[in-house]
C-alpha cells in the first residue's frame, strides 16, 4: 500500500505549524510519505525547512468556485454571519483557504491518506489509521459530551479519487450554499455516515481546561491546537494553555522531550 500523511499550508504561519507537525510525524518512525499541499499564499523560503524533513511539497490552488460562493465565504462575511463564540481565530485565518483541503482527493498516487491540520502534533504512531475506511474522523469534542455528534476535520482518513473530487465540487458550490464552518461542515454533509475515530486521534486543546477528566497523555495520539495557535505571542488563552504551548515549541525546535509520565496534567502548576 502506498499511503501518506497530508497537511495543508496556505501562509507562513501554517508553514511553521507544518514543520512541527512533520517533525512529530517523523519521530513516530512511520514509513509513509508526508505530503504538504501548499498554495500561492506561502513563499518558497517558508517551505524550505520542510525539505530536510523529507516532505513532498505539492503546489496547489484554490478550488474553481463561483464568485458568489467566494463572497459568501470570505472572512468578514462568514465570521459576521456565523461568528466564532467559543474561541478566537487568528488574523491569518482565511476561511476560503480551508476548502483547498479537498484537493487531497486528487492525490490518486496514494491508496489512502490521513489528513492532519498543520496546527497539530502527532504524539504516538498512528499508521493504523490507514486501515480505517473513508470517511473516518474524530468528533468535535472540546466543551461537552453533546459535541460527539459533530466531526472535526483536523484529522481524517480519505481515499483519493478523481471521481469523488468531481462529486465534491458539484455538491459544494450549489446556489446559496453556505458552509458555516467551511470544509468541516461540508465534509459532514458529504459523508453523513462518517466513521467515528476515537477522540484521542484528534484531541482538541480546549479539552485541557474545559473537560480535564478526558485528558490522558498516554492515550492522546494527535494534539490539535484549534482556535488560538501555539506560535502566536501572548494570545488570549496562552496562560491557560501554557504546557501545551511549551510542548509545541519543543517539537518545533526539535528538542528532546522528557518521559511522558512527567508531563503536566490539567490544573497542575508548571
Amino acid at each position: 500500500m502506498n499511503n501518506a500523511f497530508v497537511t495543508l499550508v496556505t501562509n507562513a504561519d501554517y508553514a511553521m505549524g507544518a514543520v512541527a507537525l512533520a517533525r512529530s510525524i517523523r519521530r513516530t518512525g512511520t514509513a509513509a510519505d508526508i505530503a504538504v499541499l501548499h498554495t500561492g499564499g506561502v513563499s518558497r523560503d517558508a517551505l524550505t525547512p520542510l525539505e530536510p524533513l523529507g516532505c513532498r511539497l505539492v503546489e496547489t490552488g484554490h478550488l474553481p468556485l463561483s464568485d458568489a460562493f467566494n463572497e459568501r465565504h470570505g472572512r468578514s462575511r462568514l465570521h459576521g454571519t456565523a461568528p466564532f463564540t467559543k474561541g478566537r481565530k487568528p488574523d491569518f485565518h482565511t476561511p476560503l483557504d480551508n476548502f483547498c483541503k479537498l484537493r487531497l482527493w486528487q492525490l490518486v498516487e496514494y491508496d489512502k491518506v490521513v489528513f492532519i491540520d498543520a496546527d497539530a502534533l502527532v504524539l504516538k504512531p498512528i499508521d493504523k489509521l490507514f486501515a480505517y475506511p473513508e470517511f473516518s474522523a474524530a468528533p468535535n469534542v472540546y466543551e461537552s459530551l453533546a459535541d460527539f455528534h459533530r466531526l472535526n476535520s483536523g484529522v481524517f482518513v480519505a481515499k483519493p479519487s478523481t471521481e469523488t473530487f468531481a462529486k465534491m465540487l458539484a455538491a459544494l458550490d450549489q446556489p446559496e450554499a453556505f458552509w458555516r464552518r467551511t470544509d468541516q461542515t461540508f465534509l459532514e454533509a458529504f459523508f453523513p455516515d462518517w466513521h467515528g475515530l476515537p477522540v484521542f486521534m484528534n484531541m482538541l486543546q480546549y479539552v485541557w481546561f474545559n473537560m480535564p477528566a478526558l485528558w490522558d497523555w498516554e492515550s492522546i495520539a494527535v494534539l490539535h491546537y484549534q482556535y488560538e495557535k501555539p506560535w502566536e505571542k501572548d494570545h488570549p488563552k496562552a496562560d491557560r494553555l501554557r504546557p501545551l504551548i511549551d510542548l509545541w515549541h519543543a517539537f518545533y525546535e526539535d528538542r528532546d522531550l522528557p518521559d511522558i509520565g512527567s508531563w503536566p496534567t490539567p490544573g497542575e502548576q508548571t
